[in-house]
């Protein structure tokens, strides 16, 4: 072909901005968030490596994969320790099993706990991961921690029947209401209603509808009276 000539502008003031990676950019945007989509899916870092080698093309190495991952650490330990609000009205807790991979695959407790402020917002307090099942002293320590951050009193709190919750809620906020949540509440009344309705010789008694110390009496109350209309009108409720 023989010599060919290139006219490279320069750019002397330095305006020109690159537009698919930026300046000192090292990664295209949407990488990282790419990255960290797939590690909440539960893949290793291996197992994206060779997702991105599959799709993309592209070849990555593990060590960035876990500097990429590990900044989504430091945001979750600033979120879990910012300061909360001093008084909930409402508070709920909860928590649920997910599959998690620690070496192996086990199912772990993933303690939550949702407040509600005083402008009826939502906001989710905490989340913390446990270990075997769920238990009270787990949520001891836990909502110790909601009081270390700030929560200085809840008017209401609302869980499951789990054995000495609301002892742990009530040690740590005194004035509280610990309220079963509504739907345990209505497991447990139909429940109560079946036995009735079985034959059963007295209505059990009020402790079997969990959390007795938080309302349990005006469910027993409920129960009853329901469990008397119930009579009266054929087994209406049993048949619902």
């Amino acid at each position: 072909m023989g010599e060919v000539r290139i006219d490279v502008p320069r750019d002397r003031e330095g305006t020109f901005t690159p537009q698919i990676v930026p300046k000192y950019s090292r990664r295209v945007e949407g990488f990282d968030d790419a990255v960290i989509s797939l590690y909440a899916r539960g893949l290793t870092a291996g197992e994206i490596q060779a997702h991105l080698s599959d799709i993309y093309g592209a070849k990555v190495s593990r060590d960035l994969i876990s500097k990429i991952t590990d900044k989504v650490v430091e945001d979750l330990n600033s979120w879990q320790a910012r300061p909360l609000d001093r008084i909930y009205p409402v508070v709920l807790i909860d928590a649920i099993h997910v599959k998690i991979r620690d070496g192996q695959v086990a199912n772990r407790p993933i303690y939550v706990a949702v407040g509600i402020t005083l402008a009826g917002e939502r906001d989710v307090l905490g989340m913390w991961v446990g270990t075997g099942g769920e238990g009270a002293k787990g949520w001891m320590s836990h909502l110790s921690d909601l009081k270390n951050r700030g929560v200085e009193d809840i008017l209401i709190v609302a869980c499951d029947g789990l054995k000495g919750l609301p002892d742990a809620i009530t040690a740590l906020w005194p004035r509280a209401e610990v309220q079963l949540c509504v739907v345990h509440l209505l497991t447990e009344l139909t429940l109560l209603f079946l036995q009735v309705n079985a034959g059963a010789a007295r209505v059990p008694r009020c402790d079997l509808v969990r959390g007795a110390a938080a309302g349990s009496g005006w469910a027993c109350r409920a129960a009853a009276g329901l469990v008397g209309r119930d009579r009266r009108h054929g087994g209406a409720v049993a048949a619902a």
